[in-house]
């Protein structure tokens, strides 16, 4: 009985805290802020280079491009987007979900910014985290070596870690930084696949409820963009965005390798292009690009999202 307590304590705070941090306005409110940079630290779900974990089709494919374009066409003239996240990237650890040890981890992208530069008042930081590291512990249940209740009990740890630098780039100047959690990775085609659906949305829970509540005394200064409900309304209600399809991807960029972490022989989005499309497929009308990551449609509507929250807030 203590126990259940103590979850539903923990959960209605992180509720709190989610509304605290999340709120505050409307997009209606006309902003007072006009961003002079947006700086970007993350996973694959931010990574902006060369080859996204989206479809790679010339369009505005990822959420912080999306977020971009929406401030220059308000005519806020932003001098550009800082983008260092990486695909594959975890918190803080090596090697990254794919086995590769160069990837920079959130934390070294973070490092490297502050080595060289300066956070101004008016610019916005955004940071994401969560995806690589339960995709490397969720290879360990299935490994045998991490049981189902370390996985869930790690992933808090690894909200906390996340909550940990959000802090440390508050204090390093931050005004206005908007994190994300992860996404319900339980509504993925990869957790339909191995069987694995309740397991990893417990998961997801744990890792954001961890964050949540240990940036519950920022609010001044972090705005929690709640992606995990986002994509959760994306696969609960498709067509209410413009979806049909939530549930399989629309990518066929097969990797040989361990190209996006959940295995070999697996489609990895940043080798995909419109030439390698499901037959007949629209792009758009999909929510996943692969058994993780999601399509150029999902991406901007999340972009959309962030846009109008942070407008509303600051």
């Amino acid at each position: 009985m203590t126990a259940h307590w103590m979850r539903r304590t923990t959960l209605a705070v992180a509720c709190a805290a989610a509304a605290l941090l999340s709120a505050c306005g409307s997009s209606s409110i006309e902003s007072a802020l006009t961003p002079e940079r947006l700086v970007a630290f993350g996973d694959g779900y931010s990574a902006a280079g060369e080859r996204r974990y989206t479809v790679n089709n010339g369009s505005i494919n990822n959420w912080t491009l999306q977020l971009l374009d929406y401030y220059q066409r308000a005519g806020h003239t932003p001098s550009g987007l800082v983008n260092m996240a990486e695909g594959n990237a975890r918190l803080s650890a090596h090697p990254d979900a794919a086995g590769q040890a160069s990837t920079r981890t959130v934390t070294e992208q973070i490092d490297q910014f502050l080595a060289k530069q300066t956070l101004g008042t008016n610019d916005i930081v955004l940071i994401n985290a969560g995806i690589s590291d339960l995709i490397v512990d969720m290879a360990a249940v299935q490994a045998g070596t991490l049981s189902r209740e370390q996985f869930t009990a790690q992933a808090r740890q690894h909200g906390q870690a996340l909550a940990a630098q959000v802090r440390r780039v508050v204090a390093a100047g931050g005004n206005h930084v908007a994190v994300s959690g992860t996404y319900d990775l339980g509504r993925t085609p990869w957790a339909a696949a191995i069987g694995q659906q309740d397991l990893l949305s417990q998961a997801s829970s744990q890792f954001n409820q961890g964050l949540l509540v240990a940036v519950n005394d920022l609010s001044a200064h972090v705005l929690y963009l709640d992606v995990a409900y986002y994509v959760n309304l994306y696969t609960s209600t498709p067509a209410s965005f413009s979806f049909s399809n939530a549930t399989t991807p629309v990518c066929t960029s097969v990797d040989t390798g361990n190209g996006i972490g959940i295995g070999t022989g697996q489609i990895n989005s940043s080798l995909c292009s419109t030439a390698t499309l499901v037959s007949g497929a629209d792009a758009d009308r999909y929510v996943f690009a692969d058994a993780v990551y999601l399509t150029p449609s999902a991406q901007r509507q999340l972009g959309l999202y962030a846009y109008d929250k942070l407008r509303a807030r600051w």
